[in-house]
């Protein structure tokens, strides 16, 4: 195949596809190529962009803007850069999620082109965002079980203890059998909320870390909305506060979510009935804090060193008998870890626990 052939080929696959193919001159602040497809995707004609770049910039979502601006300055120091994620704004206000892999090319002094593709990923992300509703929707779903069910279980164990002792001078061998076969299966059902939930949470844990931009005061909130619609069962006075309306930190979104549920959960199942718990977020100069409080019985000073620990002593059944379920804390602090994080906590019995999560912001 010759040049021509190439080029012909090239411009072919240029027409047809609905990819954005885009070149731009750095020096001269020229668009020197983009395809058809950019009047589909942009809703402007190409010929009003390359006239005036300008508009490229105004087009892009203003929460996105900044971030934009800094992956194109770490591109021109030659920093790699692959599917980055940005919104833009449509002459007629529809927003759209694009994604973009641009390449710095150097040619010589005063020839150094960005080029690269943008493609729409509109639909992948709502779908995405239905899903992620669907998984919170689900974790508080199985939290609120596991307290409702679990609880009355490990009552019913208990209360079968008190009736065996009772009831072991009538020598009643039938009476003593229904007795064990209650106790018996009421331990075998809190087994089995337990290792459902524990394996809902691990499987989420143990699949590889794929960071993402993410709006982390909305992912919160979403998390708090679960909640509060079983507010009814759990009894608790839910709260969430924010230093900021919205904040974009990268994270892999179902491992931390996750850690974030596990903590409002285990201040649920420790917390007695009418007590608050809070989450508040406040960006910092360079990281992110997350506090996770609660006002329920406490850590027991014994098992402060060890709650980290990966075969510790400290988990402990709830208030209501609930199972020791999901994440463990070891897994928890990985998690932190991985995204180049720290936890630490602070409790006192019978006043309360609070869990600190500190992040970059990049």
């Amino acid at each position: 195949m010759d040049e021509k052939d190439k080029l012909e080929v090239f411009e072919s696959l240029t027409r047809q596809t609905n990819k954005v193919f885009f070149c731009y001159h750095v020096e001269t602040d020229e668009i020197t190529f983009l395809n058809n497809a950019f009047n589909r995707m942009w809703g402007r004609t190409k010929e009003s962009v390359m006239a005036n770049p300008a508009l490229i910039l105004d087009s892009i979502h203003p929460d996105d803007k900044e971030y934009i601006l800094q992956e194109y300055s770490q591109l021109l120091h030659g920093i790699i850069k692959h599917n980055v994620e940005f919104r833009i704004l449509k002459p007629d206000r529809t927003t759209r999620w694009l994604i973009l892999d641009p390449y710095l090319v150097f040619l010589g002094k005063g020839r150094t082109y960005i080029a690269g593709l943008v493609d729409d990923i509109t639909s992948v992300k709502n779908n995405i965002s239905n899903l992620e509703k669907f998984g919170a929707k689900k974790n508080s779903v199985l939290e609120i079980l596991s307290h409702d069910l679990a609880g009355p279980l490990a009552n019913i164990q208990s209360l079968t203890d008190i009736l065996s002792e009772t009831t072991a001078e009538y020598a009643n061998a039938e009476l003593d059998n229904v007795i064990r076969i209650i106790r018996e299966s009421s331990a075998r059902s809190v087994r089995l909320i337990r290792d459902f939930v524990q394996q809902e949470f691990l499987e989420s844990s143990n699949t590889d870390m794929v960071k993402r931009r993410v709006d982390l005061v909305k992912r919160i909130q979403d998390i708090i909305e679960q909640y509060k619609e079983g507010k009814n069962h759990i009894k608790k006075d839910i709260r969430f506060t924010s230093s900021t309306d919205k904040f974009y930190v990268y994270i892999d979104e179902n491992k931390f979510m996750q850690v974030i549920n596990n903590l409002f959960s285990n201040a649920i199942k420790f917390t007695p009935e009418n007590g608050i718990i809070g989450i508040d977020l406040v960006e910092q100069e360079d990281s992110v804090l997350i506090t996770v409080k609660d006002n329920g019985i406490g850590i027991p000073k014994r098992y402060h060193d060890e709650l980290f620990d990966k075969f510790t002593r400290a988990r402990r059944e709830g208030l209501r008998g609930e199972p020791s379920t999901g994440l463990g804390m070891s897994i928890i602090k990985t998690i932190i870890e991985w995204h180049n994080g720290k936890i630490w906590f602070e409790s006192e019995e019978n006043k309360g626990t609070t869990f600190y999560i500190e992040i970059p912001k990049i």
